[in-house]
């Protein structure tokens, strides 16, 4: 029996670069926003007639080849951890075929591929019976990128270190979050390339300033990663400024870009 699911985006509120580790990855803090009304659809449907996954992609068209796509390479990872061992029912990890079809713009720092690729563990543990824990699955996950396990929580929570240490966060979050994307594939590699790390104060913390009222935020709660972004493409920065405009209380772009969006009070 096939399940689908809808792998949803999210958004970074606030980005605060805090160093940069000696393997080059960089120590953060932010918090990641689920926004279920952006998301891809997954479908997996269970097929003992192959070896290994098969994989389709419709939608929005993406750049790599279907081999590297996260959602096989999530398939691999699993299939590498449990082996040829049974779950908890008596079921182990046979061929399947995945069908996407991509509604997330990538290179937005919306998550998308890391959210396909959380969503990809989280139906193979449901459709094949496997009982694996989240924590399971996020071990997992790691190899595949720093957000994906994120996206096997998907509710809002403080990120630090590299982006893969949760700790929940009570936010006062009344807002419509209206998204704006672009053609522009904003490359994280460049974004940090252009970062002007003497800007990157280590010691501020994202809650005290998360915890001041919202219409302080616009002066106090920083994307680190805007000012290289906005170097590259003026136009994110045109974008920002007519989200103020139109009333929203906060704007800022998500992640390493190029998505923008707009918190606005519900009517």
């Amino acid at each position: 029996m096939s399940l689908t699911l809808f792998p949803n985006a999210k958004i970074n509120l606030g980005l605060l670069i805090k160093g940069k580790r000696a393997d080059g990855y960089h120590l953060l803090e932010t918090v990641f926003i689920p926004v279920p009304a952006l998301a891809d659809t997954l479908v997996l449907t269970p097929d003992d007639r192959i070896e290994g996954c098969a994989f389709s992609q419709g939608g929005i068209a993406l750049d790599n080849a279907p081999g590297d796509n996260l959602c096989v390479r999530a398939y691999t990872c699993l299939r590498s951890y449990v082996g040829s061992s049974v779950g908890e029912h008596g079921k182990k990890l046979g061929g399947v075929h995945l069908a996407l079809t991509k509604h997330i713009p990538a290179g937005a720092g919306l998550g998308g591929g890391s959210s396909d690729a959380a969503f990809t563990l989280s139906g193979l543990n449901t459709v094949f019976e496997l009982g694996l824990s989240v924590d399971e699955l996020a071990a997992v996950a790691a190899p595949l990128g720093a957000d994906v396990p994120f996206f096997l929580h998907n509710r809002p929570v403080l990120a630090k270190g590299i982006g893969t240490d949760f700790e929940d966060i009570a936010l006062d979050f009344p807002f419509e979050i209206r998204l704006v994307t672009s053609d522009i594939h904003s490359s994280t590699v460049a974004a940090y390339k252009q970062l002007d790390y003497t800007r990157c104060d280590p010691a501020r913390d994202l809650r005290r300033l998360l915890a001041m009222p919202a219409n302080q935020w616009k002066a106090h709660l920083p994307n680190d990663l805007e000012a290289p972004v906005f170097g590259l493409y003026p136009m994110l920065a045109e974008i920002k400024a007519k989200l103020y405009v139109d009333g929203a209380v906060y704007a800022a772009m998500s992640g390493s870009g190029s998505a923008v969006f707009g918190l606005f009070p519900h009517d």
